[in-house]
């Protein structure tokens, strides 16, 4: 028995060195980390720029090596023209929003935007490239009040829809003066959800009792794990109705020219379809805009940079997983 107990204990001693082991070395790495990543700052990209650079290397094998030297030519004596005119030219200034969840980007469209309101003039244009699915009301009602600071401004603002602007995601575009979609983009959702799981039945099977104490007769409605009532689905109903009215009335505030009852059914439509229900302008990727864009324009991509630590990485992995 003690010759048990003996591999007992040195087999638990070496099990807590492993765990501190284990600890020490991520702390470490959280370190590291720290050190290594940058302070949170803007980061500006010319658009303009990268494009004709990855057109040179397409260039370069279409004309030659003669030929593409000509073509630089010319066009340092356009660029040496168009460095004189630079300030003349109206600018576009291209902002990326990938949502999740908790519309946690709005934490740096805040800055971004704030960036973009002390340089830009009526006369430029903000792009705001869309990627959101939905979420929390209160998050996206946030980052759809970021982008109305441009509109309120009298800048021009277009929103880009390449895959999915629904729910949350409609209630940010639906701001925007002109929306453009991609043929396949999904947009729409107009309506509210609410889904828990409720383990009141299993937990009373197993003999566990659940209390909850409240003060306030609508402080909690429904919940996960004591048992439901129909007074508090009725009431949850009717916080769900309340909310729905409200993204009706931001998206008739904003698209006078939509039938607000034919679309705000909750239901989403691919780009064509979209437009025929006027929730969308054109039909039209991002790329192809900025293209034609870039023609009278400077493009500028306007990104702010967040440091993020190691566990709020790995904790906005696992929401992206579990929003897809």
């Amino acid at each position: 028995m003690g010759e048990l107990f003996g591999e007992y204990a040195l087999f638990v001693a070496q099990l807590i060195t492993i765990l501190a082991l284990l600890l020490l070395a991520g702390s470490a790495l959280v370190a590291l980390g720290r050190r290594s990543e940058p302070t949170d700052a803007i980061v500006v990209r010319h658009l303009n720029r990268e494009l004709e650079k990855q057109a040179d290397v397409l260039r370069r094998a279409v004309h030659g090596k003669a030929g593409f030297k000509k073509l630089v030519k010319e066009r340092r004596a356009r660029d040496r023209k168009k460095a004189r005119d630079i300030d003349a030219k109206p600018r576009v200034f291209v902002i990326d929003f990938k949502g999740d969840l908790r519309a946690s980007a709005a934490a740096s469209l805040r800055h971004e935007v704030s960036a973009v309101l002390a340089v830009a003039t009526e006369k430029d244009k903000v792009l705001v490239r869309l990627e959101n699915s939905g979420g929390t009301v209160h998050d996206h009602g946030f980052a759809a009040s970021q982008l109305e600071r441009i509109k309120r401004r009298g800048i021009p603002l277009i929103v880009a829809v390449d895959k999915v602007a629904a729910s949350g995601g409609y209630l940010m575009a639906c701001v925007a003066d002109r929306i453009i979609a991609a043929p396949f983009a999904v947009v729409g959702s107009i309506g509210v959800l609410v889904q828990l799981p409720n383990f009141n039945r299993l937990l009373e099977g197993k003999g566990i009792d659940f209390e909850q104490v409240s003060a306030g007769r609508y402080k909690r409605t429904l919940t996960m794990f004591g048992k439901n009532t129909d007074e508090a689905r009725e009431k949850m109903k009717e916080e769900l109705e309340e909310v729905h009215e409200l993204f009706k009335r931001q998206v008739a505030e904003h698209r006078p020219q939509v039938d607000i009852e034919q679309v705000s059914t909750g239901e989403h439509w691919y780009g064509a379809n979209a437009l025929e229900r006027k929730l969308v302008d054109e039909i039209a990727s991002s790329d192809d805009w900025l293209l034609e864009a870039a023609k009278e324009h400077e493009i500028y991509l306007v990104t702010y940079k967040r440091r993020r630590h190691l566990l709020e990485r790995v904790l906005g992995s696992a929401e992206m997983l579990l929003s897809r």
